[in-house]
């Protein structure tokens, strides 16, 4: 008798490789959904084990066929209950789960934090649960940002303006809100008609700030919206005469809502050098971008450690307003261990609403530079 173990996505896949491999007399035996084998399959979706059977052997006495097949079954049985025993175990040891969390590209420090975490868990589930458990508990998420002026903060190149307009395109067309939008970013190329591109699209109220006497009175402009956003110029955290700048203009403004945009892309070593930086602006929270430019997120939990504040939106590409989205703590668990994918998040978080036609926006900022 030849016994085969498969595994696959599906029946049909399992159909199609027994008949191939054994032939049309074989028998399946068994069928149950397990992840795949090692740490990196803890997180992966459940696939299908097959175990199929096929009689090779012709004995002329048929009490020998009997007797042979029994044997074969009682092997095959204790076969089985070993592969299941030693699968349910999950015995991981330590240092396998730390490997994981490092191919995660968690840091030293969060990845000694969930470790001493992981063994004060005292629920009756296995080490997966744990983990997604203490990941949870650790992911820290803000409600929908609703203040009256919302002010985006970070390095350049975060992606701040981008997110300004999906932010924007998501109050004003789909939230049906009155929004204004701001922008002190006078420093870099093309900022100023980048946004205010997005303002005459969406036809916005659009105003630029030159210098701090300028700031109350452009908000003051406003007063009628229900939501002012205001994009500023991307500073270098290490450089406390630029810091201080952006804290002047800030303090003219009242506002609950100070956010630090920062890319999902930011190496560990600029992570705490980054948010320390910007701490004296005393911003509210997070918002990360460019979570479709890499493949490991890690790098969400150690950008929330550092800060000690909460996660508001995240972005997931160009689309705007598409490509933006509040995330749940179980969300940003699974990401972080690779059980879900950003494409598939970006495909949920689409709005069902009449899309806005921003095609083209970034030719037309080339071209009034260029004029």
């Amino acid at each position: 008798m030849i016994i085969k173990r498969y595994i696959v996505n599906n029946m049909n896949e399992a159909m199609v490789r027994i008949k191939y491999e054994l032939g049309m007399e074989a028998l399946i035996i068994s069928q149950r959904k397990i992840r795949k084998p090692g740490l990196k399959g803890l997180f992966s979706k459940k696939v299908i084990e097959v175990t199929a059977a096929v009689d090779n052997d012709k004995p002329k006495d048929k009490s020998e066929v009997t007797d042979s097949i029994m044997k074969e079954m009682k092997d095959m049985k204790e076969m089985l209950s070993s592969v299941i025993e030693s699968t349910n175990k999950e015995d991981f040891s330590e240092n396998e789960i730390s490997s994981l969390l490092k191919s995660c590209d968690l840091n030293e420090k969060n990845i000694a934090k969930i470790m001493a975490k992981l063994s004060t868990v005292k629920e009756n589930i296995d080490k997966r649960e744990k983990l997604k458990f203490v990941l949870k508990d650790m992911v820290k998420v803000s409600p929908d940002l609703k203040s009256k002026v919302i002010i985006l903060v970070g390095p350049t190149g975060v992606g701040k303006t981008t997110t300004i307009a999906k932010l924007a395109g998501k109050y004003s067309q789909y939230e049906k809100l009155k929004v204004g939008l701001i922008t002190i970013d006078t420093y870099r190329i093309g900022a100023v008609d980048q946004l205010k591109t997005y303002a005459e699209i969406m036809n916005l109220p659009f105003k630029v700030v030159m210098n701090i006497k300028e700031m109350q009175s452009a908000v003051n402009s406003m007063k009628e919206c229900d939501v002012i956003l205001i994009d500023t110029t991307g500073r270098n955290s290490k450089n406390f005469m630029h810091i201080s700048e952006l804290k002047a203009y800030i303090s003219k403004v009242k506002s609950d809502s100070v956010n630090l945009v920062m890319s999902c892309t930011t190496k560990n070593s600029d992570i705490d050098v980054i948010t320390n930086g910007y701490k004296e602006l005393n911003f509210d929270s997070i918002i990360i971008t460019k979570l479709d430019e890499t493949s490991t997120y890690g790098s969400i939990l150690n950008i929330l450690e550092s800060s000690g504040k909460p996660l508001s939106y995240v972005t997931t590409g160009q689309n705007v307003p598409d490509d933006i989205k509040l995330m749940t703590p179980d969300e940003i668990s699974n990401i972080i261990l690779g059980a879900d994918e950003v494409c598939l998040i970006k495909q949920n978080s689409k709005a069902t609403n009449k899309k806005i036609n921003f095609k083209g926006v970034d030719e037309i900022c080339l071209i009034k530079q260029k004029n």
